[in-house]
């Protein structure tokens, strides 16, 4: 069977980058992959932070290392740059398009590292001290500031082409296959304004493990989702979308990373995915349950909770 060539044109979809502009000082930043930054102006938590994106051809054939100009553009850019609001960065696993700058965007701006051991020995290899690191007890509430944080156990998408965990301090340039997936987790956030939202960072699920939780909108990781079989991307939408009752989503994990974040989002090649599968199979789910489903602006802070009214 021939691969495929050619990428999912991005252009065709204009009309589901619809996700309000926040109007106030709450709201979600996407950053690319599933790198989010929740954010009232006051207290902010991120997921992943992944900002480095090193190129395919170091990824496969080199090694890779946190860019600190790359981090510290985007820092910037969110003004986040010295800023001690960002209270907590918490990769949904560790593999190096989710961990390999989180500990350094942690240490330069003031935030915690949360995740599991993995996690850990992420943040140990990049000299982040043990007070700059927090555990995950799975299922319980964590507080930072006006956020609450509930991690729920996971899985990856199938195939997980670096499973396992990270048992020893991670330190760059390490090839990349180096960053195991590690722990991967379901984040619940909530927010005093009453905002939830599910952030589903990669297409894996644990069945039944979000039955009894609710969440308003779900930020969907949709990586790698297209080219499995169209049953899979059902029962995915059923243990996440439907099991947390939200009626707005959020695709995520759709973009290729291996691109800079300073030039147009792409999505991945046909020969890694295919998100005119997921969109046709998902579009259909939204619609037979009046779910809204869109695409997010990248850098833009937007407000889907604004859908629910």
């Amino acid at each position: 069977m021939r691969l495929r060539s050619g990428r999912p044109d991005i252009d065709s979809y204009a009309d589901r980058f619809d996700v309000a502009p926040a109007t106030d000082r709450f709201g979600v930043t996407f950053l690319g992959v599933s790198s989010l930054l929740f954010d009232d102006g006051e207290h902010a938590i991120m997921t992943d932070g992944f900002f480095s994106r090193p190129s395919l051809l170091r990824v496969g054939l080199g090694r890779v290392a946190p860019d600190p100009a790359r981090i510290d553009a985007a820092l910037a850019r969110l003004g986040l740059h010295g800023d001690s609001r960002l209270r907590a960065v918490l990769p949904v696993h560790t593999h190096v398009d989710h961990a390999l700058d989180s500990a350094v965007v942690a240490e330069r701006t003031g935030a915690v590292l949360v995740g599991g051991r993995s996690a850990a020995h992420v943040g140990a290899g990049a000299g982040l001290a043990a007070e700059r690191m927090q555990l995950v007890t799975p299922g319980r509430p964590m507080a930072f500031g006006s956020f609450d944080v509930t991690a729920v156990p996971s899985a990856h998408c199938p195939p997980d082409r670096y499973p396992g965990e990270i048992a020893e301090p991670l330190r760059p340039p390490v090839r990349a296959r180096a960053y195991r997936c590690g722990e991967a987790w379901s984040l619940l956030v909530g927010h005093t304004s009453g905002r939830t939202a599910l952030v589903q960072g990669s297409a894996g699920f644990v069945a039944g493990a979000l039955d009894d939780r609710r969440a308003d909108v779900v930020y969907l990781g949709v990586g790698q989702l297209g080219v499995l079989d169209e049953q899979y991307i059902r029962d995915y939408w059923r243990h996440t979308v439907e099991a947390v009752g939200a009626g707005e989503v959020v695709l995520v994990h759709w973009d290729d990373f291996f691109r800079p974040l300073d030039r147009p989002l792409r999505a991945l090649p046909y020969a890694g995915d295919d998100l005119d599968v997921t969109l046709r199979v998902l579009r259909r789910l939204a619609a037979e349950q009046h779910v809204g489903l869109h695409l997010p602006t990248v850098w833009r802070r937007e407000d889907p909770w604004s859908a629910l009214h």
